[in-house]
């Protein structure tokens, strides 16, 4: 399977699930700050078998390629929804599991680890969804710390349409591997699934989305970065 099918299966899947919810009327503020129509929803995967058996099926051969090509011992999965995704990850690969706290936990070289030492280990990142990368930063900076070597992240959809995630990854020498993003939802048939509506909304946001956050009492610019 190419990039492109693994993105436009997840694409379906996480539409098939609910996971891509729109509002109208009132717009949903992220994490980071920023204003967005519309909200996705991964941990809509982890209920139903049927759909939690084809988000591991996807997420392996991601997973495998990526033990192919950039190689990892252990996969650690990001507290809180990415311990389900990478419990099954792990077993679907036959490789060990870690999970890593958003923060640390008393103190000491494995405050912020949890399922054994992961020191000297080459250890692939999971999660559900990143946005603007900050979380994903501060798993990475708590592996490390705990002596693990942390360069890979895979997570099932990468909310692309605001500034500042690629960089700071770049920056804190992190590669993101997404199963799916707004890329792969906006060119599969949408037909039956979103109506125009809801697809018109999503390409006025993603148009220009800081314009869209800025409009609608969100985040207006990035931080200033610090010297």
């Amino acid at each position: 399977m190419t990039v492109e099918d693994l993105g436009a299966a997840t694409a379906r899947l996480l539409i098939e699930a609910g996971a891509i919810q729109i509002s109208q009327d009132r717009p949903y503020v992220l994490a980071a700050g920023w204003a967005s129509p519309v909200y996705v929803d991964c941990r809509l995967l982890i209920g139903e078998p049927r759909l939690r058996r084809e988000a591991v099926r996807l997420a392996a051969l991601a997973g495998r390629r990526l033990r192919e090509t950039v190689g990892f011992d252990a996969v650690a999965g990001a507290e809180t929804a990415g311990i389900p995704f990478a419990s099954w990850l792990a077993d679907a690969l036959d490789v060990p599991l870690r999970y890593v706290r958003k923060r640390p936990l008393g103190i000491g070289h494995n405050a912020q680890v949890e399922g054994g030492p992961v020191d000297g280990l080459r250890v692939l990142l999971v999660d559900d969804l990143t946005t603007d990368a900050t979380s994903k930063v501060s798993f990475a900076t708590g592996l490390r710390q705990a002596g693990a070597d942390v360069t890979d992240v895979l997570t099932i959809f990468y909310h692309s349409a605001f500034p500042g995630a690629s960089e700071r990854l770049a920056q804190t020498g992190l590669t993101l591997h997404p199963l799916a993003t707004w890329d792969d939802i906006m060119r599969i048939d949408l037909s039956g699934r979103l109506n125009a509506g809801d697809r018109a909304h999503i390409l006025d946001f993603l148009d220009d989305p800081v314009a869209w956050s800025t409009r609608h009492g969100g985040r207006s610019a990035l931080p200033p970065r610090k010297r």
